[in-house]
């Protein structure tokens, strides 16, 4: 991609029992999304216009070949499928989003695609299918050999990267340890710096009220979260500083005073993130060689297949992951849209 290039970017379209299909369709049909990128659609046609109808969505689609994608809407992953009931999770379900997955990865080690954005999967429907992976992100990183990927979270000004995601909160903060946390905040640095091209400010939140206020409220501030902080500062040369109090770090964030912040635990990062951008929110995997970004939110069975789905957050997704590639690349391979 030359910098005069639009960014070539691989939406898969999701579990196709669920929204996903539907909400890619409607980004589509924004124009801000069009003039963002070059956006590529990798599902199955039938499923796709299917959704187009549902939505009375004016966009023609075709099936091509990969190697027509600098002028392509879908690319087809294989024979059209019907064996899936609407807002059901079901084997062939979760087999055809694996597989859009796959062909995405493949197309992106090709170099025919700068970055993916992806619909929400089942995880229920993954495993149906033979897949043990409990999502698109550990999914992800076995398809690229990825030793280390953490959650991150990118809404409007406010980006917040997590220590833990799905454990019981007492393995969380059994996880709030001085050696834990100066990894996350180097490896967060690093990432950062390569998706936004600039050196980051991190912020890092406390684990108790008010961050312990002064230790008076818990240990974990003084005798792990300081002296991580410390550490990467005085070792590493990282902007960062805390541990801030968790009911202010987070606003202070979205208002432009860090670039991130680091949460200690997967309620403590989502809860702000979803009351103060839900719908517009974007999940951002950080270690992976490969930009990817998703909506914050899941299949929504229940008013799959309706037209209702709001595509605020896949919109969101897909011209994040054009500026990102535009932060991390003057030129890469490939043609024009």
């Amino acid at each position: 991609m030359a910098k005069s290039e639009p960014p070539r970017i691989g939406i898969t379209i999701g579990d196709p029992a669920g929204i996903g299909p539907e909400i890619c369709i409607k980004a589509l049909g924004d124009d801000s999304v069009r003039a963002a990128c070059c956006p590529i659609l990798i599902g199955h046609l039938d499923v796709l216009e299917r959704a187009a109808r549902q939505v009375q969505s004016p966009i023609r689609l075709s099936a091509v070949k990969t190697e027509g994608l600098h002028s392509v809407e879908v690319v087809e992953t294989g024979d059209p499928s019907h064996d899936f009931q609407i807002g059901v999770d079901g084997a062939d379900s979760g087999r055809a989003s694996a597989r859009y997955i796959e062909t995405a990865v493949d197309l992106w080690r090709e170099g025919k695609l700068d970055a993916i954005a992806t619909a929400p999967i089942s995880k229920m429907a993954l495993s149906l299918a033979g897949y043990e992976f409990p999502g698109h992100t550990e999914f992800l990183a076995h398809l690229t050999g990825t030793g280390k990927v953490v959650m991150s979270f990118f809404a409007e000004k406010l980006r917040v990267v997590l220590l833990s995601t799905h454990i019981s909160l007492l393995e969380a903060i059994g996880k709030v340890t001085s050696e834990n946390l100066t990894a996350l905040i180097i490896f967060s640095s690093h990432e950062l710096q390569r998706l936004l091209g600039r050196r980051p400010k991190i912020a890092v939140a406390g684990l108790n009220p008010h961050a312990s206020e002064g230790g008076l409220f818990g240990s974990e501030e003084r005798l792990a979260i300081t002296p991580a902080i410390d550490k990467c500062r005085q070792d590493h040369q990282i902007d960062v500083s805390g541990p801030f109090s968790p009911d202010t770090v987070f606003l202070r964030g979205f208002r432009g005073e860090f670039d991130a912040v680091i949460a200690l635990y997967h309620d403590q990062a989502t809860v702000p993130v979803k009351s103060l951008s839900f719908g517009s929110a974007v999940n951002v995997t950080l270690g992976l060689p490969l930009i990817r970004t998703s909506v914050d939110h899941g299949t929504a069975f229940d008013i799959a297949g309706s037209g209702v789905a709001d595509a605020g957050s896949m919109i969101a997704a897909i011209k994040l992951a054009a500026n990102l590639v535009r932060n991390t690349k003057d030129e890469t391979r490939g043609q024009s849209c």
